[in-house]
């Protein structure tokens, strides 16, 4: 126990509340301790439960004022760090629409869930004294069922920990190393891509003259690889397609001929976005690819034509004679 005698109210409260504000802490193996050294009387097991609750309440209330304040940017952010942002953004909101606000009482038992519930409440318009009602009871609930699960295995506990301390460093750089260099490398890669890019530039009157002759061009709409793609429409460049970027990085080589150029879109015009996209490409054999200055901002403002939808994509690959990957979809 000697291990576990180290833990202190005040280290439980801090360890929840990190976690609940985003950063990387084990809240749970300290609720856990806490309620091994609850089972031999060292510590008090309401307090310890009172003490999470407070602590899951602050963090996710942080979070719900965010979501009330910037809406769904609040949401993008966190779905970021998730391999398929803008289906964490859509499904997040799919079962909040489906299960309403129970499905906050047990999303801290659901990894990513629990993360993204908050924000969605705020943005959703949840009154604050119904979210903190709901949410006090689901942090109850977690708290207790972790607290419980330390008094039932105490005698082991202690042992785990034991062991976790003294594999703790090996498993952090084996874990985080491989991590840090995964960030670092796709950050060099966004980096380079930016700078070519910058040198591939077609400015909104040339596109519309190329479109206006036939000339065989790509018009991708970037607008699933950035903001959340809700059930209103966004415009787009008439005769453009758009992919889902989730089946996009899975899709298998592909061959575009050399007479077709491949204009990426965006909404706004950042280059993060594009570098993104064409990184993406460019795993699957289309390395070709201009930008178009501004994005669709840009072509709106200099008074260019807009459509109400993008095109179907297996009838812009026809035109040009490109063979798309299976299950490429636009979004319609």
């Amino acid at each position: 126990m000697s291990t576990l005698l180290q833990l202190t109210y005040g280290g439980v409260f801090a360890a929840v509340i990190a976690q609940q504000i985003g950063l990387p802490v084990p809240s749970v193996v300290f609720l856990m301790g806490a309620g091994a050294l609850a089972a031999h009387r060292a510590m008090h097991p309401v307090i310890i439960i009172a003490l999470s609750v407070i602590g899951c309440l602050a963090g996710d209330g942080v979070w719900f004022w965010i979501g009330r304040r910037w809406g769904s940017k609040a949401l993008r952010v966190l779905c970021r760090f998730t391999g398929d942002s803008r289906n964490c953004s859509r499904n997040a909101k799919e079962k909040f629409r489906r299960h309403g606000l129970p499905l906050l009482s047990v999303a801290k038992f659901v990894p990513g869930l629990d993360a993204v519930m908050p924000p969605l409440a705020g943005a959703e318009g949840v009154r604050v004294p119904v979210f903190f009602a709901i949410d006090a009871a689901g942090s109850f609930l977690w708290s207790a069922a972790y607290v419980g699960l330390g008094d039932v295995f105490s005698k082991e506990l202690d042992l785990a920990i034991h062991w976790v301390q003294h594999f703790g460093t090996a498993l952090g750089v084996g874990i985080g190393g491989p991590n840090a260099l995964y960030i670092g490398c796709r950050g060099l890669v966004l980096a380079r891509m930016i700078r070519q890019l910058r040198l591939r530039r077609i400015s909104p009157p040339m596109l519309a003259r190329k479109l206006k002759s036939n000339s065989k061009v790509a018009v991708l709409d970037l607008s699933t690889f950035e903001a959340d793609t809700e059930s209103k429409r966004l415009e787009a460049i008439p005769g453009a397609f758009a992919v889902d970027p989730f089946i996009l990085r899975r899709s298998p080589q592909i061959t575009v001929p050399n007479d077709v150029k491949v204009i990426l879109c965006s909404s706004s015009g950042r280059d993060t976005i594009s570098a993104r996209a064409a990184v993406d490409l460019k795993r699957i054999g289309v390395d070709k690819v201009w930008v178009l200055e501004g994005g669709l901002k840009a072509w709106r403002e200099q008074g260019f034509p807009v459509s109400q939808s993008t095109e179907i994509p297996e009838v812009v690959a026809k035109r040009l004679g490109v063979k798309l990957p299976r299950r490429a979809a636009s979004v319609n």
